[in-house]
Parts: C-alpha cells; structure tokens; sequence
C-alpha cells in the first residue's frame, strides 16, 4: 500500500516535503497534486519508474513525457529554446502549460520521443509541487493522471489511493487546481496539441 502524506498547501511542512523527495530520489513512484489535476512521479532517470508510471496509465513508447522544473532556468537546461520561444515560456509560467520542445543532451534518452527526440516541461503554479522540486534538487518526470477511458485527471488525494494505492510507493494529499488537464503548447509542430487550463488567448502560430 502506498504511504499516504498530507502536505499543507500553504506551508508545506518542510520535515514531509522532505520524506516525499526522498522516496521520489530512492526511485519510488507517487502521485502528487498540481495545478492541473494530479500526476504521477518519478525521478528523472528512473528507468523502472517511468515503465511502471507507463503501466499505470497504459501508454506506448511514443508517450510524451513531462518534465515537472522548479524555475525557469532549471527548464532551460533542458530543452532547446530559441527568444520567441523564451518570451512565449516566461510569458505563462509558472502556470497549468506543459511544452513540447526538444531535449538537450541533460534529458535522459529514455525519456525523450524516441522518433522525434522530444520532450514536454512544465513549471506548476503550485506551492506542495514547487517545495517538493526544490527539496529534490532537480526536475521530476511526470504524466498526468489520467485512467485508462476517462478524460479528465483525478483531482483528490483519497481517490488517488483508492483506485491506484496498490501500484503506487506514495501519494501526497492536497489540493489540485480544478479546471482539467494542461494545456499543450507543441513547439516543434507549431501549434496547441491540447486545449486544457491554460488560456491561450493571443497565442499565435
């Protein structure tokens, strides 16, 4: 069964943000709460992680992978920005949009699309997501909870481990953003992949 933590979403304790950074870091899988929904995690190179987070949501090996960073520069060792692409990130982070860019060589292989060698990142706007990150000391390789046949992410912490505390290592409870999924802003391909809640008023391509 997965240890199940509670993190103020304020103050988030700093003895239990610690305990949660080092599962993720021994090479633990768990769900933790976002801006848009819940996620599930794992260490950035966490080979048995990533494969167990693709069991759980039933993805193939062309699933884009999301990076989860604390800041701006730590994205930016990442994955390749050219300015208009640095204005457009700076412009709506941190916030519910996940980016779709190719990855440097920092970005282990296995996480990048095998075809197109790209990879999705993210700064949440989200006080448990951004404490964890920097306990962690580095970025946090993530999917969007979503089950297998439904559209929206989970949202709350006591469904997570009713439906998935079996398969996962850890869960944090805490408050989620309400308005669905991120919204995908594919830079390689030139358009939104995925309207969710990020506005994307004025976003021209």
């Amino acid at each position: 069964m997965a240890h199940f933590v509670e993190i103020h979403p304020v103050n988030p304790q700093e003895r239990l943000v610690e305990k949660v950074a080092s599962r993720l870091r021994a090479g633990e899988v768990g769900a933790i709460p976002t801006d848009s929904g819940y996620a599930v995690v794992c260490s950035m190179a966490n080979k048995d992680g990533l494969e167990r987070i693709r069991r759980i949501r039933q993805v193939g090996a062309t699933h884009h992978f999301t990076l989860l960073c604390h800041n701006f520069a730590q994205l930016g060792q990442l994955v390749i920005v050219d300015n208009s692409e640095f204005r457009l990130i700076k412009s709506l982070t941190p916030g519910p949009y996940t980016f779709i860019l190719k990855g440097t060589k920092e970005v282990p292989r296995m996480t990048l699309h095998p075809k197109k060698a790209t990879v999705g990142v993210r700064i949440p706007d989200h006080k448990i997501v951004q404490a964890i990150l920097e306990s962690l000391g580095e970025p946090l390789l993530c999917s969007t909870l979503i089950l297998p046949g439904e559209d929206e992410p989970l949202s709350e912490g006591w469904v997570v481990d009713e439906k998935l505390g079996k398969v996962l290592d850890v869960i944090v409870d805490g408050p989620c953003g309400q308005d669905g999924p991120t919204t995908v802003i594919n830079f390689v391909k030139g358009h939104i992949s995925r309207q969710g809640a990020g506005d994307t008023t004025g976003i021209d391509f």
